[in-house]
């Protein structure tokens, strides 16, 4: 009989970890393993779930949502399990999600999906699926090529084989979609959302439109460095076409900067060169506690001194890189 683990990444959210485990616990598709990740917390999680005798879990410094699903993956590779079910701690399946996964299709090499469902009104999709925004519009048991990784996201051990592990070092935001592209743009794998099989998570209420505190918002470097490795996978067949997207991408977020921020709006602009010039460079340095650390030291600057100061040290960056450019190509020659 194939055999699944269950994989939660988590992080100083234990009174959620424990809904997410109780809810796996009363699947009626019994997991064969809970796997917990547990990015370091800080909190009481550690304790808990040395308390808890049917899970096991893995304590590691916290490396994001991508280490995360990288250890747990990984580790459910290694120890053969045939499918991996992975979910973030905010989030909980129905008591027949894992059932009504594995009902049906017999193919291997197709990623499915649970429907991911506002927790509190229990009908309405969290994010864009198909053409539907509640459950009560959907009439077929299968949304084809739709899907929200990693929640509720059902791999075969086969998929893992071809593709590969998610990149541990994007930390998070991005992450899930870079090894989703993967999944289907490179390797063409089908995938599709199980409309009966139900994955339950709070309401999105970011939007990056919404004006955004540049002193705390740590993560918002890694929404726009992390771009890059998700139009490579998107665009895996040609390099070119990912960097022109990618500089579209930089253009417009620039653009949503001047237009809906209503703060900073020149330290914001100066602050996008950073992970742009990262991303380029293939850095993976930064973490949350340096990048508040980096931005915290600039503050002193006033916004246009910033915007400027970051404009002269990513044309510091591209000269050389042009000298050297140009002096392969008089060789070339």
């Amino acid at each position: 009989m194939d055999k699944v683990i269950a994989v939660v990444v988590t992080y100083n959210r234990q009174f959620l970890l424990a809904q997410c485990i109780d809810a796996l616990r009363e699947q009626t598709r019994k997991v064969d393993k809970i796997l917990v990740i547990n990015n370091g917390s800080t909190d009481h999680t550690e304790a808990w779930l040395r308390s808890q005798p049917d899970i096991e879990f893995i304590t590691q410094e916290n490396v994001g949502g991508a280490g995360g699903f990288y250890t747990g993956i990984k580790t459910g590779f290694e120890q053969l399990y045939t499918w991996v079910w992975l979910m973030d701690d905010d989030g909980y399946p129905k008591a027949d999600a894992l059932e009504m996964l594995l009902e049906g299709d017999n193919e291997e090499l197709c990623l499915r999906n649970c429907s991911v469902i506002n927790k509190d009104d229990k009908k309405s999709f969290v994010w864009k699926t198909g053409n539907y925004s509640n459950l009560d519009e959907v009439e077929t048991p299968v949304i084809k090529n739709v899907a929200h990784p990693f929640n509720g996201t059902l791999l075969h051990r086969k998929i893992i084989e071809r593709v590969g592990f998610p990149k541990a070092n994007l930390f998070l935001w991005g992450d899930e979609t870079e090894y989703f592209h993967r999944i289907i743009s490179k390797n063409k794998i089908p995938y599709y959302t199980k409309a009966t099989s139900i994955h339950y998570h709070p309401a999105c209420a970011y939007s990056y439109k919404n004006d955004w505190d540049m002193a705390t918002n740590w993560k918002m470097y890694f929404y726009i460095r992390n771009r890059l490795f998700i139009l490579k996978s998107r665009f895996s067949k040609s390099v070119p076409v990912a960097l022109i997207m990618y500089c579209w991408f930089l253009t417009a977020f620039a653009g949503t900067i001047v237009v809906f921020q209503k703060t900073n709006k020149l330290k914001k602009l100066g602050f996008i060169l950073w992970p742009m010039k990262d991303a380029l460079t293939n850095n993976f340095n930064a973490t949350p506690s340096f990048i508040l650390q980096r931005i915290s030291s600039s503050s002193s600057y006033g916004p246009g001194n910033y915007f400027f100061n970051q404009v002269r040290n990513l044309r510091n960056f591209i000269i050389p890189f042009s000298t050297s450019g140009i002096g392969k190509l008089k060789k070339a020659q």
